[in-house]
């Protein structure tokens, strides 16, 4: 078995994933992985690439199995950054659900990133910076990672994978935030405010965030049901593995923070994306747009 078939045989069993895995790397994610190297070359410079996926979609899998298959295959370095390891601190988030809107404590949307940290992390990967550092955020404290704790890199990047589960929105139409789509947005959000606010971060700061990938990615779920169904059985495998995690109360009213902008982008991004990888409920890949 060659460097990468063992790197990729190593990470398929550290992530749990079935041994019918292999058939998905050579259907998909190798062309995939040709097909970002031979754009990277084309650059001539290091490439960024952004991943765009709803919750549980496996855009963490995808970008994992891409570093090896870039690094083993086509000689490239490549890293990835998560949006989520963009938010803003603790501190910073209390502030801004004490001064803007309560449903600002619960990171993830937009307005809860540190869009200048971001922007600068990718300006030094795209000037070729030797030994860029990552930011990093623990989920486990709900605060930024120390700086001391962030991977620093001993050579540039070739191609940087940013990933994240709103990649590449935009806001929607003003009249479109009037009516509430969920009990959330009904209960706790009737005046707007909230979502008001998330769709004036996507029209200000977040333009030039999501504006810079090179190439986007976009692995399109079914439908928001589908997104509901992953994120719960992301949250059963929690509760199995730690016997903590969310009840599935707790889970439905999280996921509805994040149910208007997956149905905006589950309608708005598949044409504007470069690559197009449809999923159906049960994660097979349909027929990829490249």
């Amino acid at each position: 078995m060659s460097g990468a078939g063992a790197a990729i045989a190593a990470l398929i069993a550290a992530e749990g994933l079935p041994a019918s895995y292999r058939a998905t790397i050579e259907a998909h994610w190798r062309p995939l992985a040709a097909g970002i190297a031979a754009r990277a070359v084309a650059a001539g410079r290091p490439l960024i690439v952004g991943v765009s996926g709803s919750q549980g979609s496996g855009k963490s899998t995808l970008c994992r199995m891409l570093e090896e298959l870039l690094a083993g295959e086509h000689g490239l370095h490549a890293a990835t950054l998560s949006l989520d390891d963009l938010y803003l601190t603790r501190s910073a988030r209390a502030d801004l659900a004490r001064t803007v809107h309560p449903l600002f404590a619960t990171r993830g949307v937009p307005g809860t990133h540190d869009v200048a940290l971001g922007l600068a992390v990718l300006a030094g990967v795209r000037a070729g910076q030797a030994g860029p550092v990552l930011p990093r955020f623990d989920k486990a404290s709900d605060d930024r990672a120390p700086e001391s704790a962030w991977p620093a890199f001993a050579a540039p990047v070739d191609v940087l994978l940013f990933e994240g589960w709103c990649m590449g929105a935009r806001p929607q139409a003003e009249a479109d935030l009037v009516a509430p789509i969920n009990r959330l947005e009904a209960e706790e959000d009737a005046q707007s405010i909230w979502r008001a606010h998330v769709n004036a971060a996507l029209a200000g700061p977040y333009r030039a965030l999501f504006d810079a990938p090179d190439v986007l990615v976009m692995l399109q779920a079914p439908g928001f049901d589908a997104v509901l169904g992953w994120r719960q059985l992301q949250e059963a495998k929690l509760r199995a593995r730690t016997g903590g995690g969310m009840s599935d109360a707790q889970l439905a009213r999280f996921v509805m923070h994040y149910e208007r902008l997956t149905r905006h982008l589950l309608a708005d991004l598949p044409p504007r994306a470069d690559i197009l990888i449809p999923l159906a409920a049960d994660h097979t890949i349909g027929t990829p747009r490249y």
